[in-house]
């Protein structure tokens, strides 16, 4: 299965990581290609200003910068953090366990070096469980021999 993440928001990234758990614990190889918005998952801190970004970049990754809203009802960060307590209290798996739980289970996680590019995100700006840093046609290539494929 291959997943392209180009989404930013909390909630879809749950929703790709609860599918990729859930078929790597299947058996079956999973992808996870962190294009865009969809970066913003892979970011070790909020803030990732560098001196080798210009000053368009600087300014993508100041708006950018709230950790991971989501996609309705944001209501200026109170969204978030309601679907957290919810999440909490219904034994729900936060984001970050269900990425933990990926790389347990061999999900391979693919940063997108044009949009790193596009961003001026760099290796070392992200965590360490990016296993590839690579463009559309290594997606294409996994694509290709998938039987599933999703975007969110």
């Amino acid at each position: 299965m291959t997943i392209i993440l180009f989404s930013g928001d909390l909630d879809k990234a749950i929703a790709a990581f609860t599918l990729a758990t859930t078929a790597a614990a299947s058996g079956m190889d999973v992808s996870i290609f962190f294009t865009y918005w969809g970066l913003n998952v892979l970011k070790r801190t909020t803030f990732t200003i560098s001196k080798s970004q210009n000053f368009l970049q600087k300014m993508f990754n100041i708006m950018s910068s709230a950790r991971l809203p989501i996609s309705k009802l944001n209501m200026f960060g109170l969204g978030p953090w309601i679907m957290k307590k919810l999440m909490k209290k219904t034994k729900m798996a936060p984001l970050e366990d269900l990425m933990k739980l990926a790389k347990e289970l061999g999900v391979k996680y693919i940063a997108c070096t044009t949009s790193c590019s596009f961003f001026g995100v760099t290796k070392e700006t992200l965590i360490a469980d990016v296993n590839e840093f690579a463009g559309a046609s290594t997606y294409l290539a996994e694509a290709k021999d998938s039987k599933i494929n999703l975007f969110i």
